[in-house]
């Protein structure tokens, strides 16, 4: 739940950091994300995130010095350090114009993969923190735990069992010297300068130090489970490997690579999507029922890799 006075504070701060630069505007405030994770506030050209209340301000100091340093891949902050809000750290950026999410046909996936190339052929700074992607799906996982009884649960947390310890979380990478987003999908790209600059990434509270193939997980595990279509599938793979990212072989079967990290976002969106529906009192929808069930397939043995399980 967010802290009721945050909202009005973090858009009177936004409005500030906004008219710095600019001159004063008549137009509000947008929220454009409250979740206990992440509050997102726009005002004119200028975004506000107030982070997680568990954020380590040393850690996103250090996330925050890669993007101001990679202007190419990721947008930049608009200050080198984290302002303080009600217990949350509180960061400044450009606003940047998001994916349609109504234009499917126009996702732009090769340019999501040109840029983790990028991203992943760029050495990590010494001292910067684990990619987190691992840790947000152990999260998932405890969650579904939590959320209570489900016909459902059983299979996922099953296919959670298969995993290596690293993909839970619960040893170290085998990576610890490739820069890694943490979670990307569709939602992470903005153009800046909006509207039709060049694609960037944003969200850098993942990012971090790991295993490349994490990046690519989810549309391998879309893709897998039948959620995304061969065609788009196969574009973003090739515009990779085109750009010479390392997380795959340059040529041949990609599946040895992917198959831990899809199979590990295979169970942390069917976790999630249990949790809510739990939550929620209703029952799984479509999509949520297509990751569950690839969990149940994916829990027959180890040996079922994400790709043969979706078959």
């Amino acid at each position: 739940m967010t802290e009721p006075r945050l909202l009005p504070e973090l858009t009177a701060r936004v409005r500030e950091a906004a008219h710095s630069r600019t001159p004063p505007c008549p137009c509000g405030a947008a929220v454009l994300a409250d979740r206990p994770d992440g509050t997102v506030v726009r005002h004119a050209d200028t975004v506000a995130k107030a982070h997680a209340p568990d954020t380590d301000p040393a850690e996103l100091a250090r996330r925050l010095a890669v993007a101001a340093a990679s202007p190419d891949v990721l947008l930049p902050p608009l200050g080198p350090a984290p302002a303080a809000l009600h217990g949350r750290l509180v960061t400044f950026w450009p606003y940047g114009t998001p994916v349609d999410p109504d234009d499917p046909d126009a996702a732009p996936w090769e340019a999501a993969a040109v840029l983790l190339a990028r991203l992943h052929r760029t050495p990590a700074p010494t001292g910067l923190p684990p990619m987190r992607g691992p840790a947000k799906a152990a999260r998932a996982v405890a969650r579904l735990r939590a959320a209570g009884a489900h016909p459902a649960a059983g299979s996922v947390l099953r296919a959670w069992r298969t995993l290596p310890a690293w993909a839970r979380a619960e040893a170290p990478m085998p990576d610890t010297t490739t820069l890694c987003h943490g979670d990307l999908h569709l939602g992470q790209l903005v153009r800046h300068p909006a509207p039709d600059g060049p694609w960037l990434l944003i969200d850098v509270d993942d990012l971090g130090a790991g295993v490349p193939a994490w990046d690519l997980a989810r549309p391998a595990a879309w893709y897998a489970c039948g959620l995304l279509p061969p065609g788009e599938w196969t574009r973003f793979l090739a515009a990779y490997r085109a750009a010479g990212g390392p997380a795959v072989p340059a040529d041949g079967d990609p599946w040895p690579a992917l198959d831990v990290p899809a199979r590990a976002l295979t169970v942390q969106t069917a976790a999630r999507a249990i949790a809510k529906a739990v939550t929620a009192g209703r029952p799984l929808d479509e999509v949520e029922r297509c990751v569950v069930d690839a969990c149940g397939r994916m829990a027959a043995g180890p040996a079922r890799s994400a790709h043969r399980a979706a078959k």
